[in-house]
C-alpha cells in the first residue's frame, strides 16, 4: 500500500525552520539573561569594594591623624622633659649669697676662707629611679603629666656638697669653726678633712680642710635670714 502524503514539503519546512528560529530566541533569551545577572552581580561587587575601599581610606586617614598628634606630643613631652630638667638642676632651695654669708659670718676671730667649692649634683641611685620613671610614662599621654612631675621633684633630690679649705690659728679654732657650721639650720654632714701645721714667714698656723652638705629641704624664710644675723652678730654680708 502506498502512503501518500498531501501536506506540501514547502509548508513542512516552513514549520521546521519556525520551530528552529523559537529555540534560537530561547537560547538568545537564556543567554542574554546570564549576562545581565553577571554585569549585575558584577556591579554590585564594584560597589561594595568601593564601598570598604573608602572605608579603609578613612580609617588610614584617621591612624595617620593620630600618628602626627602622637608625634606632636613625643616632641612636647621631649621639649617639656628637659625644661624640666634644666629647671630643676638651676633650681636653689637657698641662694649661694646666703650660703656664703652664712658660711663667712659663722667664722671664728683670725679665721678666713682660701677656697670655696660648691658642687650641686644629684644621687646616682636617685637619678637611676628619675630615668626609670620617666621611661615607665613615656606610653601613655595621660601619665606624661607624673611622669613630668616625677622629673620636677628631682630638684628636692639633688645634694649640694661644699668643699671649704681655710687658715686658722690653732685646732681650736677649727673646732669652733666646725661647732659653729654644724649647728647651722641650712647645713648638714659638717666633717673635718684635714688639718695640718701651715707656716707663712715666722708665723704658725693650720690650714684645715672641711666638708658639708646643705641641708635637705632647706628653705630660708625672712625670720630664718634675720636669726642668721642675730646668731653671726657681724651683720649680713652678701657676695
Amino acid at each position: 500500500m502506498v502512503n501518500i502524503n498531501f501536506v506540501p514539503d514547502d509548508y513542512v519546512q516552513s514549520k521546521e525552520s519556525r520551530r528552529t528560529n523559537v529555540m534560537y530566541l530561547i537560547l538568545l533569551l537564556i543567554m542574554m539573561a546570564v549576562l545581565g545577572g553577571s554585569f549585575v552581580t558584577i556591579k554590585i561587587r564594584q560597589r561594595a569594594v568601593n564601598a570598604r575601599e573608602k572605608v579603609i581610606n578613612a580609617k588610614l586617614a584617621e591612624a595617620q591623624v593620630a600618628i602626627d598628634q602622637f608625634e606632636q606630643l613625643q616632641k612636647k613631652r621631649r621639649a617639656m622633659m628637659k625644661t624640666a630638667l634644666t629647671t630643676a638642676e638651676l633650681l636653689e632651695t637657698v641662694p649661694k649669697s646666703v650660703l656664703l654669708a652664712s658660711l663667712t659670718n659663722n667664722l671664728p676671730a683670725g679665721v678666713s676662707l682660701v677656697r670655696l667649692n660648691i658642687i650641686q649634683k644629684e644621687p646616682k641611685h636617685r637619678a637611676t629611679a628619675a630615668k626609670t620613671a620617666v621611661n615607665k610614662h613615656e606610653q601613655t599621654r595621660d601619665d606624661m603629666a607624673n611622669a613630668m612631675q616625677s622629673i620636677v621633684s628631682t630638684e628636692k633630690l639633688i645634694e649640694t656638697h661644699i668643699d671649704i679649705e681655710g687658715i686658722a690659728p690653732s685646732d681650736r679654732q677649727v673646732a669652733a669653726y666646725i661647732q659653729s657650721l654644724s649647728a647651722s639650720s641650712i647645713l648638714s654632714d659638717v666633717a673635718l678633712v684635714e688639718s695640718k701645721e701651715h707656716k707663712v714667714d715666722d708665723a704658725i698656723s693650720r690650714r684645715f680642710k672641711l666638708k658639708a652638705m646643705l641641708a635637705k629641704n632647706a628653705h630660708l624664710t625672712k625670720q630664718d635670714v634675720e636669726a642668721i644675723k642675730l646668731k653671726s652678730g657681724k651683720g649680713f654680708r652678701v657676695f
